[in-house]
């Protein structure tokens, strides 16, 4: 029998991604199940199987692709040389988001995923686990504006890194569920508070 090629096994396994994602926005991620999403794969169980043991292991693989990918963006954003003032990186933050936020965005899944962690201790893991860098990133923002003295004299880059972060998933769940305020109008706030 001859060997499937790994671009083959990367497509069949992006194939089953794609169908749990359609699944999670469409039915939710609790009421999705196992048969939910081979179905709308559109393969047999022994396949899906093959890929992903559990539906847990699906989702700490979307929250890889997703949270990974934003998290290596804010990451860069952090890392820019020369550094950018931190309203500026901000902003660039704020564009990342938006993306996300909009018509084929992940962030409607991740708020599912959030929703989920609460209250199952797998998920909760996946989570904190995919957003511990992304916090360590608004840490490094903070360490370089305080080191450029854009902070108050004595700022803890910790704590500063700690309301950057926040400031992400507020953006976007103020965006997705009441519709505003557009990108501009917020990051205009984001600059007025971190004007000194």
């Amino acid at each position: 029998m001859p060997r499937v090629s790994e671009d083959h096994l990367t497509a069949r396994r992006e194939q089953i991604l794609a169908a749990a994602r359609a699944c999670f926005l469409r039915n939710g991620l609790h009421a999705t199940t196992m048969q939910d999403l081979i179905r709308e794969a559109d393969l047999s169980i022994g396949a899906v199987y093959r890929y992903f043991k559990s539906k847990n292991e699906i989702i700490s693989a979307i929250a890889e692709q997703v949270a990974g990918g934003i998290t290596v963006r804010i990451q860069e954003i952090a890392a820019q040389q020369p550094p950018v003032p931190l309203a500026d990186a901000m902003d660039q933050v704020l564009d990342l988001i938006e993306a996300q936020v909009g018509p084929g965005g992940n962030f409607p899944l991740g708020v599912q995923v959030w929703g989920e962690a609460t209250i199952d201790p797998a998920i909760g893991d996946i989570v904190r686990e995919r957003y511990a860098g992304m916090h360590r990133a608004f840490e490094i923002m903070a360490e370089r504006a305080a080191g450029r003295g854009e902070l108050p004299a004595g700022s803890d880059p910790a704590a500063v890194g700690a309301v950057l972060f926040s400031m992400v998933p507020g953006f976007a769940l103020q965006r997705m569920i009441i519709g505003k305020p557009d990108k501009e109008t917020f990051a205009a706030g984001v600059r007025t508070i971190l004007a000194r």
